[in-house]
């Protein structure tokens, strides 16, 4: 009997010790390792945008209600990546993350980052669509409470004209003659935008310290998409985080995304080629020298089950000149494929699952969940690599569990609707390699909550 109590004690302990009760009293803020960089939501724990001692608004509301209203905002992050590619404008370690949702009115994940001498902490978006660095700086005009310092920095400063950053920014704002700080505009979002100075100054990302960083110093904003804290560029450019690091990180990143459901979790962004996982398989990284940023993948074609959704090839195929293909984005909710594609996707599912279908907000395809154990697979086929998405990157629930939708949706329908997005909700707790030095990209499985 002694032995029977001591062992229901041992495993009372484990269960208390396992319960989100138990995880939210421990401070899981501060990342595991200082080489590592945590990723959070919005709705995190760990999120300076969640209310302390307040339960989390995943978990308040429904979790249905919570991603139509993120995804709500899609429509516009997807036309204003695809406006940035037929416009043909070109644009000059390991950390945790966390997910941005409805207080940065779009779909982000958040790092933390450090600014200056001494280093100034801001949680910043990560977004591998976009280059340039940008935080709100003291005295900006709508910018938010917390502000980047520039006057206690030792190693703050601002670019002028003559410095070759500045031909590499977009809206320039520069005189013809005699000297200037180097001013700049830009949109996010499509309908937001900010006005900044280029400026340089160390960035601390875990234990790695970048010195003579170049972001812009945001001085106004407009709109209510721009982050809060700022936004940390992954994308391809001449002044995202891989083209100013140099040797630090070789080009290499990669991110595991925590569900927006994981509360008390956060994932990681890798940077560097050390620690990467060897055995994942990979997919070519195509380069649009209208839209450099973007990370183009080679989408050959959908299966739902066992079933290839027809699709004409030139309605995949990569077009730099037009922008169009298939693109990894961080930034967007749920996949958006071209009209075409996703009505072909949508009919080929709704065929092998039993209706009657209804619709809520962005989802056209919800069902009773109780016939989600015949709901197929839906299969993303890369050039040399096939995607399987897992069921809950593939389906979402309302709170009670008695309906179940298709979690994707089709793009803007309209002019510049050429562009497939592959989203953060269908990148949830995977392993996703970015490695610009070979111009590939890798996926493999990973518990990232």
């Amino acid at each position: 009997m002694e032995y029977l109590t001591i062992l229901a004690l041992f495993f009372t302990f484990l269960l208390s010790s396992a319960s989100p009760k138990a995880a939210a009293n421990q401070d899981h803020c501060e990342p595991s390792s200082k080489s590592d960089l945590s990723v959070i939501h919005i709705y995190g724990k760990c999120s300076p945008f969640t209310p302390q001692n307040k339960p989390s608004p995943a978990a308040a509301s429904s979790w249905l209600n919570t991603v139509i209203n993120m995804a709500s905002r899609d429509p516009q992050r997807v036309a204003y990546l695809s406006s940035l590619v037929v416009q043909n404008k070109p644009k000059p370690t390991s950390v945790p993350i966390a997910s941005a949702q409805n207080v940065l009115n779009s779909g982000n994940y958040i790092v933390r980052a450090k600014i200056g001498t001494p280093a100034q902490l801001m949680f910043m978006v990560l977004d591998t669509s976009n280059d340039v660095a940008w935080v709100p700086c003291s005295g900006c005009t709508g910018c938010s409470s917390t502000t980047f310092s520039p006057n206690i920095s030792t190693s703050y400063v601002a670019s002028d004209c003559s410095s070759p950053e500045c031909t590499q920014v977009r809206g320039l704002s520069c005189p013809t003659t005699g000297t200037s700080e180097c001013f700049f505009n830009q949109s996010y979002g499509g309908d937001s935008s900010f006005f900044a100075t280029l400026s340089h100054d160390s960035l601390t990302l875990g234990n790695d310290v970048v010195p003579n960083y170049a972001f812009g110093c945001i001085n106004a904003v407009s709109g209510g998409s721009i982050p809060p804290q700022g936004l940390l560029g992954l994308g391809r450019g001449p002044l995202s985080l891989l083209s100013q690091s140099g040797s630090f990180y070789s080009g290499v990143f990669s991110y595991c995304l925590p569900s927006f459901k994981s509360y008390y979790f956060s994932g990681s962004l890798k940077l560097g080629p050390l620690g990467q996982p060897k055995s994942n398989k990979t997919t070519p990284l195509l380069k649009n020298p209208h839209r450099p940023s973007l990370y183009y993948v080679n989408l050959t074609g959908i299966s739902v089950g066992k079933i290839p959704i027809p699709i004409a090839p030139e309605l995949l195929a990569f077009d730099p000149n037009t922008g169009a293909g298939t693109i990894i984005d961080s930034g967007t909710v749920i996949t958006r494929f071209i009209p075409p594609i996703y009505s072909a996707l949508r009919d080929e599912f709704r065929n092998q699952v039993k209706g009657p279908f209804s619709s809520l907000g962005a989802f056209d395809t919800c069902f009773a969940a109780t016939n989600e154990d015949i709901t197929p697979p839906v299969i993303f086929h890369f050039e040399g690599l096939d995607l399987v998405l897992p069921m809950e990157n593939t389906l979402i629930h309302s709170s009670s569990g008695s309906l179940a939708c298709l979690a994707m949706a089709t793009a803007p329908n309209n002019v510049n609707s050429v562009l497939n997005v592959i989203a953060n909700l269908q990148q949830q707790n995977l392993r996703i390699l970015f490695d610009t030095a070979n111009s590939r990209l890798g996926i493999a499985r990973e518990l990232c909550n």
